[in-house]
């Protein structure tokens, strides 16, 4: 007996796909396993069949369509192709959390060895035709990753795995970047990290420990800082990133942390947010910080990035001015809006 890949577009009516089963038993087609991917045209059905040593590709597509298979795509395959699709896609995503390099590889494997390839600059547009896919690079601003496989048609559920797939490589390639051991000027160390949810508690303790001024200049108003509800959406936005400080806590032998950092936004425009604890201000953690959410806003996908801040706030606007890019600062009353073009981040390989 031999392995096929077989895909063929039937009616999503009852009992057609029965039809197209029986056909395949008359030729002593087994049916390994099956997956049913919906398109507008109908159901796409993708098999895994052992057939006859003996039968030939024609042989295999004429009893697809006397079953009433449309479109039909043959392959032969070998014992890889067992491995269920989920299973599949789950050990993708795995390598691609340790190697967000990896990621045209990844692609390429899901997609049954289409071919990978990036385009830079124009307009980033996504989406997929039979032949082509095109995906938002995680690793560039403006870029696109074109996937072009001949046959057989992509179909949207291959397109949403494959974004799926692309939103994993990004998430790592944040966490890549974003984490960082930093020297202060003064000598000591701090311990840059992605924050989460389960931070949540240790970033509501360090609020607690901040004084009014700092939180009134954090967020533009008199208040005792956000609630846990609100605090849990900065920490985990639907697009950007939360970085945290950490620093070593004397008396614990353990660290907890002293500095937090937003980047929120939708579209191609981020808000970017800075809270120093009190006792670790004028130390360059701001500073550093802001330099390192600048270098994830164009990965996440941001041209420019927009710092809201009261005048009075000196430490901040010296921050700013300290930056390599300049920004263009606008003022409305006692509030200053500074907005910074996010540079080009360099392709990955």
């Amino acid at each position: 007996m031999a392995l096929w890949r077989v895909r063929a577009t039937v009616d999503d009516r009852p009992g057609f796909l029965a039809v197209l089963t029986a056909s395949l038993a008359l030729r002593s087609i087994n049916i390994l396993a099956v997956q049913v991917l919906t398109t507008e045209a109908g159901a796409v059905d993708d098999f895994l069949v052992d057939a006859p040593d003996a039968m030939t590709e024609d042989e295999l597509v004429a009893a697809i369509e006397r079953g009433r298979g449309r479109d039909a795509w043959v392959s032969r395959t070998d014992a890889y192709g067992l491995v269920d699709p989920p299973t599949h896609a789950l050990g993708l995503a795995a390598r691609l959390a340790a190697d967000p390099d990896g990621l045209h590889g990844a692609l390429s494997g899901l997609l049954g060895g289409a071919l990978v390839r990036r385009e830079s600059g124009g307009a980033s547009v996504t989406g997929h035709s039979d032949s082509t896919m095109r995906l938002a690079d995680p690793f560039g601003d403006a870029g696109v990753l074109v996937v072009t496989r001949l046959a057989p048609a992509f179909t949207p559920a291959e397109f949403a795995r494959a974004q799926a797939l692309v939103e994993v490589a990004r998430a790592a390639n944040t966490r890549r970047l974003a984490s960082a051991i930093v020297l202060l000027p003064d000598g000591s160390e701090v311990a840059f990290r992605p924050a989460g949810s389960a931070d949540l508690s240790a970033v509501h303790d360090m609020h607690a420990r901040c004084g009014e001024r700092s939180l009134y200049l954090r967020y533009l108003a008199g208040t005792r800082g956000p609630s846990r509800a609100r605090l849990s959406r900065l920490l985990t936005p639907a697009k950007g990133c939360a970085l945290v400080a950490e620093a070593s806590a004397p008396g614990t032998g353990g660290n907890r942390i002293v500095a937090v950092a937003n980047l929120i936004g939708e579209g191609e425009t981020a808000e970017v947010a800075l809270l120093v604890e009190d006792g670790w201000q004028r130390r360059g953690i701001g500073s550093a910080l802001l330099r390192r959410l600048l270098a994830l806003a164009g990965p996440a996908g941001f041209r420019s990035v927009t710092v809201h801040t009261h005048c009075e706030n000196d430490a901040m606007l010296r921050t700013m001015r300290r930056l390599p890019h300049p920004a263009r600062t606008d003022r409305d009353g006692s509030l200053i809006s500074a907005t910074i073009a996010v540079p080009e981040p360099h392709p990955a390989v």
